[in-house]
């Protein structure tokens, strides 16, 4: 199924979601509920300061063991993030831009470019990391696309990633293609897919307008009903084909 194909059959009734085929190979059954799809609940985690669920974390390590054979050491900078944690995360650029004089709708764009609207963030299922090499030189700004380019300080890690990563079950989420909206390009952003599809899955059968407004995010009164469409269409679903399919 190609990208278009898919947004076509994620027409919204009521911006409600549809279900998803499973996927052949690895998946677990269980679904997640509600408090745990929008980062309220309480996961069972592993991990010291970074955490993850135990089979990703577990692949995890497996996948960072085979990278230091070719001296890439992964590190993860962020994994599991609660509704709590997103929330802070968004409220600071908010205010940050609204000090700069910029309206609403602008702010809210400027925010999205990279930062989910909490309660709708992968990272809140504990299978997403975002991951640099701590053998490179760390660069001030860390997280920046021009650090993966080639010859730059995260090219060998992204170059064994684009080789290695979806061996053990991690794909790259916002990728560089050419037609991807919604999320700008994030070349250090994986997510586990034998638990994710399925969280998505689970996730879509959520209504999302009812999420955003139940969970009082600062400026959602201004998050119109055609906004909430653009929003799943372009920031939820238009992500790597690869994590929408078997």
């Amino acid at each position: 199924m190609n990208r278009n194909q898919f947004i076509k059959l994620s027409g919204l009734t009521g911006i409600a979601f549809i279900a998803i085929p499973q996927l052949a190979f690895s998946l677990k059954n269980d679904s997640l509920s509600y408090e745990e799809l929008i980062g309220k609940g309480n996961p069972e985690l592993v991990g010291e300061v970074f955490k993850l669920r135990k089979e990703a974390y577990e692949a995890f390590i497996s996948m960072k063991n085979e990278a230091e054979k070719s001296n890439i050491q992964l590190k993860m900078v962020s994994s599991y993030r609660d509704f709590k944690h997103q929330n802070t995360i968004w409220e600071r650029k908010y205010k940050r831009y609204e000090s700069q004089g910029f309206n609403t709708d602008t702010i809210i764009k400027k925010i999205i470019e990279y930062s989910t609207i909490p309660g709708t963030s992968r990272h809140h299922w504990g299978t997403d990391i975002d991951l640099v090499d701590a053998n490179a030189k760390q660069p001030a700004n860390l997280l920046s696309p021009i650090h993966f380019e080639d010859g730059a300080c995260f090219s060998p890690f992204k170059k064994w990633m684009d080789a290695n990563a979806n061996d053990f079950g991690f794909y790259l989420v916002y990728t560089d293609g050419i037609n991807r909206k919604g999320f700008k390009y994030e070349p250090w952003h994986y997510s586990y897919k034998p638990l994710s599809f399925k969280f998505l899955s689970d996730y879509r059968q959520l209504n999302l307008a009812e999420i955003l407004k139940k969970e009082l995010v600062m400026g959602s009164e201004h998050f119109s009903e055609g906004f909430v469409t653009n929003y799943l269409n372009d920031n939820v679903l238009d992500i790597n084909p690869e994590l929408l399919s078997n």
